[in-house]
């Protein structure tokens, strides 16, 4: 038996009724409000990541923007990308005639991170092989460790199908290895203290006379990429420090040194010297500071304030009281915002860019005024 309902009831039951019906009419007259993700797509890199063609009509950046863009995988396109640079012999900082170690070996060194895989792969002092690029990448896909060294990365290689060279270097390294060689005969230097600071000063004289680019002392390429869906990866290749001790590894190949990528926050790496910024494990102090809040740029200059903080050796100050050599990171965050920030930045020193409005080579922001070599 239904309940009747007195007239106050009906009354405030039907007002309730017809405030509902108003409200559901006002939520479905008002439009659907969509925020799409902000996502700018990018590729950045060091300065060669807009120089060398390798006889080609596309540089590092141009190339993996166009692929990544196209519906590439990010990493594979930025592998793709660097691979131009390995292969060019006119750039003697990177794979196929990078300027060799002490004994004159080519011995090259890389690392690559894809950020939603979150999986890594890196070698390290790895000879005979044109792309360690594509070595790293195959240690990524195809094992469960990060990284391979040496003898036993060369023998990954082989197995992997990638061709195994007596000799990398081409005429124009052999030849400042042996000028080089000329500047530190061993017969002369007895105490291994004097040697080694015959060595490094040999290597800097040559950059100030112009024998060797500033870039290629140093060596290496650090490409990272944001795809279209804001996807996340990076990678660093090298052939490391010039003339340095066979089997030294910088901070190339190492994760969270020479590169660091994280596809929630973004992406850094890093060119120059590499003891610096292994001590501080740098590119990975960069994207935990974008973690924090921090633009590309703030957390950049402030890896490099940290990294000036820790150089207290006198060995490795110069007459300004200033850390006596250059290094340089190159970030992006998840949105795709970028700078390259450097210790030291000439009207030369640039970073490259490519985005839907093609590729530039842009200027470093600077720490320090003037150069690394300044007495």
């Amino acid at each position: 038996m239904s309940k009747k309902l007195s007239r106050r009831e009906f009354v405030k039951s039907g007002a309730a009724a017809a405030g509902l019906a108003a409200a559901s009419q006002t939520v479905a007259a008002a439009p659907t409000m969509i925020t799409p993700q902000s996502v700018k797509p990018v590729v950045i890199a060091s300065g060669n990541g807009n120089r060398y063609k390798n006889g080609g009509d596309e540089t590092c950046v141009e190339r993996a923007f166009r692929m990544m863009t196209s519906g590439k995988d990010v990493l594979e396109s930025l592998i793709a990308g660097v691979e131009i640079v390995e292969l060019d012999p006119t750039e003697a900082g990177v794979g196929y005639g990078g300027l060799p170690n002490a004994d004159g070996v080519v011995q090259l060194d890389s690392c690559c991170m894809h950020g939603p895989k979150k999986r890594a792969g890196c070698v390290a002092a790895i000879e005979g092989v044109r792309t360690p690029a594509a070595v790293a990448h195959a240690v990524m896909e195809h094992t469960d460790h990060h990284l391979l060294v040496g003898d036993g990365a060369q023998s990954f290689a082989r197995n992997m199908g990638f061709t195994i060279e007596d000799d990398l270097n081409t005429e124009h390294s052999r030849e400042r290895w042996l000028e080089w060689k000329r500047r530190i005969d061993p017969s002369h230097y007895l105490d291994p203290k004097k040697r080694a600071e015959a060595g490094l000063e040999a290597g800097i004289s040559m950059v100030r006379e112009g024998l060797i680019d500033e870039d290629h002392f140093w060596g290496t390429i650090n490409c990272n990429g944001v795809g279209p869906n804001g996807d996340v990866c990076g990678v660093t290749t090298t052939s490391g420090l010039s003339w340095k001790i066979p089997g030294r590894v910088g901070d190339s190949p190492i994760l969270g040194a020479g590169l660091y990528v994280d596809n929630e926050v973004g992406a850094a790496g890093s060119t120059g010297r590499g003891e610096a910024n292994l001590y501080g494990l740098c590119s990975f102090f960069v994207v935990e500071e974008m973690r924090r809040g921090a633009s590309p740029k703030d957390a950049g200059m402030a890896a490099l304030k940290r990294v000036q903080a820790n150089t207290v050796e006198k060995r490795l100050l110069n007459s300004r009281g200033l850390p006596s050599f250059g290094l340089t990171f190159y970030v992006a965050n998840k949105n795709g915002d970028v700078a390259g920030v450097s210790m030291y930045a000439t009207e030369r020193s640039k970073y490259a860019v490519c985005t839907e409005n093609g590729a530039e080579s842009l200027p470093l922001e600077p720490l320090f005024e003037g150069s690394w070599t300044d007495e």
